[in-house]
């Protein structure tokens, strides 16, 4: 099983997550990529620490939404999405090199994210971008998304990701940011959903149905409060349990 989360959200002298942290503790790090949050010497620094940490490189792309942190929705021309996510990706990939490695997975961000899942016109102009940047990437993204959907269609390598930090519906989708039940904030108790879904396919979702969830990879938001306690948690409790972790793209460097 592979541990995920959101480096490199800081952005000039504002400060956003322990990544330092985080990073001794994960096994793949979705470092921003300048457009919804990270300055260039962030996500170098970050890049460089990830190196250094033994933690895969992924590219963790969003809308042109630095005020918005990439969580409002960009009714986007496709073909302008498709060269913002290219543009992303190269100046990513090349700050990786630049410390040692490369971009070995692509996850999209925030409202992108969440679009994804059903918007096929900007799956589809996501998609094109990953494929025509390099098609060996492998692509993370919410179990029965269009996202994925349509990138398996393409030929890229698709993995399904849980989310450790945030409540489910009985469709198995994500509980709205602003609604009651989005965000969980007991260490213990997400360290335990983990190690149930990893072993038996299945979360409980906010109305207490069980929903089956199959995934190759958990995340932990960096920018959550409390958030290397739980990643901290969550990866005792996989290692008591007997999972072991690595990532999902293969060696960091």
């Amino acid at each position: 099983m592979d541990l995920n989360s959101d480096l490199g959200e800081s952005f000039g002298a504002w400060r956003l997550g322990d990544d330092s942290a985080l990073l001794d503790v994960v096994t793949s790090a979705n470092v921003a990529c300048g457009f919804h949050a990270g300055d260039p010497r962030t996500l170098l620094d970050t890049c460089a620490r990830a190196v250094s940490a033994g933690v895969v490189i992924g590219a963790q792309v969003g809308y042109r939404d630095l005020p918005g942190f990439g969580r409002r929705f960009i009714d986007y021309d496709p073909a302008d999405l498709v060269a913002d996510i290219l543009y992303q990706l190269g100046a990513l990939d090349g700050l990786a090199r630049a410390a040692g490695a490369r971009v070995a997975y692509v996850k999209p961000h925030g409202a992108l994210y969440n679009a994804i899942v059903h918007h096929s016109a900007q799956a589809a102009a996501v998609v094109e971008a990953v494929a025509r940047f390099d098609p060996t990437l492998p692509v993370l993204g919410l179990p029965g998304s269009e996202w994925l959907r349509l990138a398996d269609e393409a030929g890229l390598r698709t993995v399904r990701e849980a989310f450790a930090d945030r409540g489910y519906t009985p469709e198995g989708t994500l509980v709205p940011r602003r609604e009651p039940g989005a965000l969980l904030h007991d260490p213990a108790e997400v360290a335990a959903r983990m190690v149930r879904l990893v072993r038996d396919g299945e979360i409980v979702a906010v109305d207490g149905t069980v929903v089956r969830v199959e995934a190759e990879s958990l995340c932990v938001h960096g920018d959550s409060p409390g958030a290397v306690e739980m990643a901290r948690a969550v990866r005792t409790a996989l290692d008591e349990a007997g999972i072991p972790l690595a990532p999902f793209a293969g060696s960091p460097a």
